[in-house]
């Protein structure tokens, strides 16, 4: 970058990122509703990539169901040898 550049961000102090903070707020008030939801869902869907797939739903499933027992016989195909 240009050293004028820099020179511009040098200036900038915690007084006037607060003043511009605020302004930003004031002006997107109505929208930050639905930015705040947007942002959270795509934070689940990362960690829902990430951690292997449980997700936050409010699902009505049993989390921990009872295994089903299944009778019948053991019916084994004779395979081919490749």
């Amino acid at each position: 970058m240009p050293p004028a550049i820099l020179a511009i961000f040098q200036t900038v102090g915690p007084a006037e990122l607060l003043i511009v903070l605020a302004v930003v707020m004031i002006v997107f008030a109505k929208r930050l509703p639905a930015l705040g939801r947007q942002l959270g869902a795509g934070a689940r869907e990362l960690k829902g990539s990430l951690g292997g797939g449980k997700e936050d739903d409010d699902s009505d499933s049993d989390p921990d169901p009872e295994p089903e027992t299944v009778t019948g016989e053991v019916v084994r195909e004779k395979r081919q040898p490749s």
